[in-house]
């Protein structure tokens, strides 16, 4: 098994590593775009569960994580399996200096604020394509780009995520 086997996803709140899911996709790309979820999901559980501990507990968790991502691979429209825990950021950036620091700095701002979020720094280049953008590192609030191309104040940032908490339910 080498690193590429490994597919990172977002499994409720846990980001975990899938071994082969992005080979499957692949292969059903060609022969599931147009099935039903219901069918997708079964069929990637089968064949995924050899390489993968997957707790009886959590199979549908699992089930719609992976039709989400072979959905979303496609560019097809596909339902979210979770609810929003708090405000969904995500930034784009292969792992360079300022990615990070985009990164870190967002988290220091949530920390001051204090307000709950789901972070995902997405470093895969064809991820990072999907989303159009060109530049990065890139900023993405709750599925709208506020910045791309540079590290932007931490002022700026600040307001981007209260502005993004006023839509949350109270806590």
């Amino acid at each position: 098994m080498t690193e590429a086997d490994v597919t990172q996803i977002r499994i409720g709140k846990t980001a975990l590593g899938i071994v082969g899911l992005s080979l499957l996709i692949e292969e059903m790309a060609k022969t599931h775009a147009d099935k039903p979820d219901d069918e997708v999901r079964s069929f990637m559980l089968e064949r995924l569960a050899g390489r993968n501990y997957m707790p009886a507990s959590a199979k549908e968790e699992y089930g719609n994580a992976f039709v989400r991502e072979f959905r979303k691979s496609l560019g097809q429209h596909y339902a979210e399996d979770t609810i929003p825990r708090g405000i969904d950021i995500k930034v784009l950036g292969p792992g360079c200096n300022q990615c990070d620091a985009l990164t870190e700095m967002v988290m220091a701002v949530l920390t001051e604020i204090n307000v709950p979020a789901e972070i995902e720094h997405v470093r895969d280049v064809k991820e990072i394509a999907s989303y159009g953008i060109m530049g990065s590192p890139a900023l993405i609030i709750n599925r709208k780009v506020v910045a791309i191309g540079s590290v932007p104040p931490r002022e700026n940032i600040k307001k981007w995520l209260v502005a993004a908490s006023a839509s949350l339910p109270a806590r």
